[in-house]
């Protein structure tokens, strides 16, 4: 009995459908809204006012699809034409985000904390959450004298950068910490970060004693949501010389303390909303 021979139709038909599950396979192209809000973030991200070139390269959209963009954007206020070409968040969104801000359980726990710590430390206090693979610092308190940083509501840095996000790592469950340890090239952590992560969770405590930023440095616990998920993280952020391996010792329970204190004034208020925690199995397809 001879061998059954594929006829050109069947096997154009095999390619076709091959074609088609591997187009159904690919993410969906962004539409009008993705762009959008490519733009808007990018639009809210430190250093206001934003070129439009910058704003094209951070989003990795063409300069006509994102200056129409911000005409729009301008147009309903939520974003406002600035010196030199360039555009900076609009009275709309500044507007959006204080109320959203003013009514949110965690950054109103948070506040007194943070105050607190600022006045025993002379130290930045913030809190922030994390949104994918980044922690945006929502509330900020500075001190009153010192050096300035550039640290304000709405920075955001990698959550594999510093203290704020190996207390936050070490808090969540070895699967999504393994998650977003992995490098985009699929390298693991190396073991310096693997054994910062170890004290940490014992300490109930991280400290980027690396000097992740060079010239400052970091201290940072969880906060905890009643079933004990790490919604954000309390940090502590100073010069270097101002926050040296002696002062963490020191300040180290005082912000695991107010972590504790944060947490617990959350687990006790029902339905409050605990933070932008997005899920590591769920990419937002946004660019980092």
């Amino acid at each position: 009995m001879g061998k059954p021979v594929n006829s050109r139709s069947q096997q154009q038909t095999s390619a076709t459908a091959l074609d088609e599950a591997a187009v159904t396979a690919l993410p969906p192209a962004p539409g009008p809204v993705d762009k959008a809000m490519e733009v808007l973030s990018a639009l809210a991200e430190t250093g206001a006012p934003h070129r439009l070139a910058d704003l094209a390269r951070h989003t990795g959209l063409a300069k006509p699809t994102v200056h129409r963009l911000l005409r729009a954007l301008a147009a309903s206020g939520y974003a406002e034409p600035a010196e030199g070409g360039s555009y900076r968040p609009g009275p709309r969104l500044l507007g959006l985000a204080a109320g959203v801000l003013a009514d949110d359980a965690a950054t109103r726990r948070a506040g007194p904390v943070l105050e607190e710590l600022r006045i025993r430390t002379g130290l930045f206090a913030s809190y922030a959450v994390r949104d994918d693979r980044a922690l945006v610092h929502l509330r900020v308190h500075a001190p009153a004298q010192g050096p300035a940083l550039d640290l304000r509501p709405g920075t955001r840095e990698s959550v594999t950068a510093g203290a704020a996000g190996l207390a936050l790592l070490a808090a969540l469950s070895a699967e999504d910490a393994e998650t977003l340890l992995t490098g985009s090239d699929g390298a693991p952590a190396d073991e310096a970060t693997r054994t910062a992560l170890t004290v940490a969770a014992r300490d109930g405590y991280a400290f980027d004693s690396a000097d992740a930023w060079r010239d400052r440095r970091a201290l940072a616990a969880p906060v905890r949501d009643a079933a004990g998920r790490p919604v954000g993280v309390l940090v502590l952020t100073g010069l270097a010389f101002t926050l040296d391996e002696a002062a963490a010792r020191l300040y180290g329970p005082m912000v695991r303390s107010g972590a504790a204190a944060v947490s617990a004034g959350l687990a006790a208020q029902p339905g409050a909303r605990l933070g932008l925690v997005a899920d590591p199995d769920q990419g937002t397809g946004r660019k980092r």
